[in-house]
């Protein structure tokens, strides 16, 4: 499900693009008048949002703008160029609201809640492995604000770095939990519940809870709790207070009484 990413191979041509020099945000060249970068990367969202990346062509691109497919490489040089145009775009418009005044636990929380609102807005980043992420001003101005969530806390630049890296893998890993267990029941057309009901019996006859005592008990209260193999819910949950309460130990304030 996870797409690698690496980056385009001309990082020059492709920081120009997310910063838009002059002769690219506004292009006109081409047969079809104004068609520009921001709207090849806007219809580009749209499609990975109904159907996932691997649906996404620049054929397919180029018939919903009405143009041909060769056109679109006046505006982007290719489709690993584009790509990191279309994560800079979706990290810019992220809604981020002014969370300064509230305690840390709080702010460090809404991160990752935005984090989580983005990627059940645009599922597909969630899939994206990003070894070189884009350096947009979409990314830029994320980090930045990303970063502020933990002011007071007293850690140093490379902790506090660090500490947003863990909060941000920790989302993205719980939303591709999450894509996993709906392409599990859109594949199978059940349920969770459904599909242990259908193979219970066979599971019954191959699993000895005398053998394994702990994965029966554990997975069965699991099982009830969730009514499921899986929670995204809990899972994001039960994370996130372990990572708030981590980051409360490192820095000296487990007493804190202002968790989320």
């Amino acid at each position: 499900m996870a797409k690698e990413h690496r980056g385009t191979s001309d990082p020059a041509r492709i920081l120009e693009l997310l910063w838009r020099e002059p002769g690219h945000g506004d292009s006109r060249r081409g047969p079809k008048q104004g068609l520009t970068v921001d709207a090849v990367v806007r219809v580009a969202v749209e499609l990975a949002d109904a159907d996932g990346l691997e649906a996404l062509t620049m054929r397919g691109i180029a018939q919903r703008l009405g143009v041909t497919p060769m056109t679109l490489y006046t505006y982007v040089p290719g489709k690993t160029e584009l790509l990191d145009l279309m994560l800079d775009a979706v990290y810019l418009q992220m809604p981020r609201s002014d969370r300064s005044a509230d305690p840390w636990r709080t702010r460090v929380a809404a991160v990752a809640d935005e984090n989580r609102a983005l990627y059940d807005r645009h599922p597909w980043v969630a899939t994206v492995l990003t070894a070189r992420p884009p350096l947009g001003p979409g990314l830029m101005t994320k980090y930045e604000h990303e970063l502020a969530a933990f002011d007071g806390l007293g850690l140093d630049d490379v902790e506090r770095d660090a500490a947003l890296t863990l909060v941000l893998d920790f989302v993205q890993s719980v939303a591709r939990g999450n894509l996993a267990a709906r392409a599990a029941a859109r594949d199978s057309a059940m349920s969770d519940q459904q599909w242990w009901a259908a193979n219970a019996p066979l599971l019954a006859k191959v699993f000895d809870p005398d053998r394994f005592p702990l994965a029966a008990r554990v997975g069965s209260a699991a099982g009830a709790a969730h009514q499921g193999m899986y929670s995204p819910d809990h899972a994001f949950d039960f994370g996130l207070r372990c990572i708030l309460d981590g980051l409360a130990h490192l820095a000296g304030c487990e007493d804190s009484a202002d968790t989320p």
